[in-house]
């Protein structure tokens, strides 16, 4: 009964005009970023940032989440069309989308791939609504020795399943935490590190950093590439499948989402693991695995509805416990840092409209990406002839207006434009931005749990290793690092 009720109260604000609006807007832009190859939704919610600091909180939610789920839920559509994703979690569906398409079944395929997606999210919400109260409940017993552990868990676990350089990633990880520590001091204020610039006593803009990570250095490194002309030659004739194809995907899509809901919860562990385990899943339980890679249907439907349900049970650490699974999720509790709302525990009790009305904004807005990617597929495959030179100029002038607006400061800008430059330079020499962003948003939260635990404890570090939840994260932790640098070690020898 409870649920209901909470159920009642989050589709009561969520079918408001204005955040049916916000949600309709998310969802198409979303769609429109997950369609275009070089454009994803960490730019797009970049871009975005400055926006919601004049919007409600819960409108900024929904709008965010809305462009984050929706290019997950487009990015199969040039995937089966081009065989070129949207988006990196859509490459899977390459393997057998495309060959469909080639044999006629482009259709089909679309198909299979909105019902995927549209039933892995629902899903998922559900889930969102079940578990997310049940593991905030349980947070509230964590204090400050269990926060400080589950974040280097976080930053840790991140760095060893992002990418395979783990020293990359945990040095870049390092260097968010470090530039994190710039600005007053949280306990007595005093201003460090700042060089004598006024403008760093507050810390590094969260904003003006975001947009050169994920918006300058990312079209920088685009613009040095040379530009593609994209060519459909393929047609949607039906976006009926057959009752085989259709037969076919009922349990792929139940399999992947199960294993996506699993694999979204934790970690580095997101949608494009979860689609790529899929993939395997489906091909080992397969009569005849030749079949993959010739135009399977389950190489479609599973995949793609663990790629969408990881995307949307990400939410689940993030909103309950304040930490994000991925650098999307940064992004969005960044937002939430402008608007003054911390994640976590208290959430569900202190702000439960945002909470609740994310909930029931989720459903409206995986109702409206059904719309959205089948019956306008043509138009959203016309838009690939848009020219990336007149596209990445518009973002650029707009992420500048964005930063500047936020605090009318042209500091903030030029921040921006070094942070750019040295994400550039990141991406040339193979070290991925996300760790240090993640770093960057979570280092101010390990430092003060991590100083509150030390007082608690008089000075004594072994306070995390005497108290048994913190001491098991803390070993989870190592584990997951020997995992992962041993393959490494061995490699080198």
């Amino acid at each position: 009964m409870e649920l209901l009720h909470n159920l009642a109260l989050g589709f009561g604000i969520a079918v408001t005009s204005a955040n049916l609006l916000y949600c309709l807007a998310g969802a198409t832009l979303g769609t429109l970023v997950g369609v275009l190859p070089g454009l994803n939704p960490i730019l797009a919610i970049t871009m975005l940032l400055p926006l919601t600091f004049k919007l409600p909180a819960t409108s900024a939610l929904i709008m965010l989440t809305g462009i984050y789920y929706g290019a997950h839920h487009a990015g199969s559509t040039t995937a089966i069309m081009l065989n070129m994703p949207g988006e990196p979690s859509s490459l899977v569906i390459c393997f057998d989308g495309h060959p469909m398409a080639r044999k006629g079944r482009a259709g089909a395929a679309l198909f299979i791939s909105a019902i995927g997606s549209f039933f892995a999210g629902c899903v998922c919400v559900l889930i969102i609504a079940l578990f997310s109260p049940v593991l905030a409940s349980a947070a509230l017993s964590f204090q400050a020795p269990e926060y400080a552990a589950a974040i280097v868990l976080a930053l840790v676990a991140i760095s060893s399943l992002a990418t395979r350089s783990l020293i990359s990633t945990l040095g870049m990880a390092l260097l968010g935490l470090l530039l994190g520590t710039i600005g007053s001091d949280i306990n007595s204020g005093v201003i460090r590190f700042s060089f004598g610039i006024d403008q760093l006593a507050d810390r590094l803009d969260f904003v003006a950093v975001a947009v050169g990570l994920f918006a300058i250095a990312e079209i920088a490194h685009r613009l040095g590439s040379p530009e593609r002309t994209t060519i459909v030659q393929t047609k949607v004739e039906s976006l009926l499948p057959t009752r085989a194809e259709f037969s076919a995907s009922c349990k792929p899509i139940l399999r992947g989402t199960t294993l996506g809901a699993a694999f979204g919860i934790l970690p580095g562990l997101g949608p494009l693991v979860s689609s790529f385990a899929s993939y395997a899943l489906e091909k080992r339980l397969a009569k005849d695995p030749s079949r993959f890679g010739n135009g399977a249907i389950e190489g479609v439907a599973g995949p793609e509805s663990a790629n969408n349900a990881a995307a949307f049970t990400h939410f689940i650490p993030m909103l309950s416990l304040g930490i994000p699974a991925g650098a999307t999720m940064a992004l969005i509790l960044g937002a939430l840092m402008i608007q003054g709302i911390t994640p976590g525990p208290q959430i569900l009790t202190e702000h439960p409209d945002l909470f609740w009305g994310l909930v029931a904004s989720m459903w409206i807005g995986n109702l409206m990406l059904l719309v959205l990617n089948l019956p306008l597929v043509g138009i959203w495959i016309r838009l690939l002839a848009i020219p990336y030179r007149l596209l990445y100029p518009m973002i650029l002038v707009f992420c500048c207006i964005g930063v500047y607006s936020m605090g009318n400061s042209a500091f903030d800008v030029g921040l921006a434009a070094a942070i750019g430059c040295l994400g550039y330079g990141m991406r040339l020499i193979g070290c991925p931005p996300a760790p240090l962003l993640l770093g960057l948003v979570l280092g101010p939260i390990l430092e003060e749990n991590l100083r509150r635990a030390l007082l608690i404890s008089r000075g004594d570090p072994t306070i995390f290793l005497t108290r048994p939840i913190s001491l098991s994260i803390l070993l989870l932790t190592v584990g997951i690092l020997v995992l992962f640098a041993m393959p490494q070690l061995r490699g080198r020898k």
